[in-house]
């Protein structure tokens, strides 16, 4: 478990989402507007998208083990390329590549933990991994608060620290008793994987779109609109991280609460995060507020959705995850796009509060009576 949150602290915190803390420095490294920033971030989730669908073929074929190094060597590539970037399309190419390991980190850890962890503890172990993404991100927060000029040297730092802690992972996984999906084919058997996951699909890629706006343009936001210091930012990033380490509790939520009632309070709570950032982006306090509640809902309703895919199809369980979690990327793509274009036109926090909006409508994709509550078990 803690070699899996090592994974997605830095597949997902640093080397995916470390894009939108360094994008003031970014911005003013190479001159990009509001609208080309939210394409470089949607291609780096596009490259997330093709390597989970890769990824989630490695998985169904036995290979998981590959698709973990996939991860990391993905992560550690990109870093080091954003860290050499010498102007905006050598930095969308880094971003991409970087992008990438997050994807197959996911369908990677869920084989891990299925091969390695009791079967009753299972549930738990997948939440507390996927809380990684907190601690990945307060560690970026801490980077730019120690050298927040040092961009470059951080992201070459990201690189070596994806390769140690991925082969710390496969150290400590027990690949040998990983089973493979009964299809064999993972991701590549899309169609009868995403039959059953219409619902929680169009849900996941509502709530991207919406999260979009933080993850993308957060601390620019405050930076430019805000008015607030590139140390407060920091700290304010930091927060955000921190919060993300109690959505690892998503598990017990939804085995407390059930799907519906877990879905529903994770995204509303990250819609009203988000818009309070948007209203208040200077007024440190009701920010602070914001993040904190942003950051712990996107890791809750992210490890709800783990849960939701599995449930849904239990017999492919890592099929269903990285189908879900390409949803949600997708989202986050066309919202980043669609949010930078908005900001551009009307302001950054008319893009934040159009991304609340998402998340509320997001909020209504929950199941009508979600199965656990007839009898099963999450």
């Amino acid at each position: 478990m803690l070699s899996g949150v090592a994974v997605i602290a830095v597949t997902y915190g640093l080397a995916r989402y470390g894009y939108g803390l360094y994008l003031p420095q970014f911005r003013a490294a190479f001159g990009l507007s509001a609208g080309t920033a939210g394409a470089i971030a949607a291609g780096s989730y596009v490259g997330y998208c093709g390597a989970a669908v890769v990824a989630g073929g490695l998985v169904g074929a036995g290979r998981a083990r590959q698709a973990l190094w996939a991860a990391g060597g993905s992560a550690a590539l990109g870093s080091l390329v954003v860290a050499i970037a010498w102007n905006g399309t050598s930095l969308a190419a880094g971003a991409l590549i970087a992008g990438s390991g997050a994807g197959a980190a996911t369908p990677a850890l869920v084989a891990a933990v299925a091969g390695t962890v009791p079967l009753s503890d299972q549930p738990r172990a997948q939440g507390v991994v996927n809380g990684g993404t907190g601690a990945g991100v307060v560690s970026g927060g801490l980077l730019v608060l120690s050298m927040p000029e040092a961009w470059r040297w951080s992201w070459v730092g990201f690189a070596v620290v994806a390769l140690v802690v991925t082969a710390w992972a496969d150290r400590h996984t027990r690949w040998g008793s990983v089973p493979q999906a009964p299809s064999g084919r993972g991701v590549r058997g899309a169609p009868g994987h995403v039959r059953p996951l219409g619902r929680p699909l169009v849900a996941a890629l509502l709530a991207g779109a919406g999260c979009a706006g933080v993850w993308t343009f957060a601390r620019d936001l405050l930076t430019a609109d805000g008015g607030l210091s590139s140390a407060v930012t920091g700290l304010l990033w930091c927060l955000l991280g921190a919060a993300g380490l109690l959505g690892g509790l998503s598990g017990v939520l939804v085995r407390r609460v059930g799907l519906r009632a877990a879905w529903r309070s994770t995204v509303v709570a990250a819609a009203a995060g988000t818009a309070l950032l948007g209203a208040l982006p200077g007024a440190v306090i009701p920010a602070a507020l914001a993040l904190a509640c942003f950051g712990s809902a996107f890791v809750a309703l992210s490890g709800v959705l783990l849960a939701w895919g599995t449930e849904r199809t239990p017999a492919a369980a890592a099929a269903a995850v990285a189908v879900l979690f390409i949803g949600l990327t997708v989202g986050q793509a066309v919202g980043s796009v669609a949010l930078g274009m908005v900001t551009e036109a009307a302001g950054a926090p008319t893009a934040f509060l159009a991304a609340s909006a998402l998340l509320v409508i997001a909020a209504t994709g929950a199941e009508r009576r979600s199965r656990e509550s007839a009898g099963g078990a999450v």
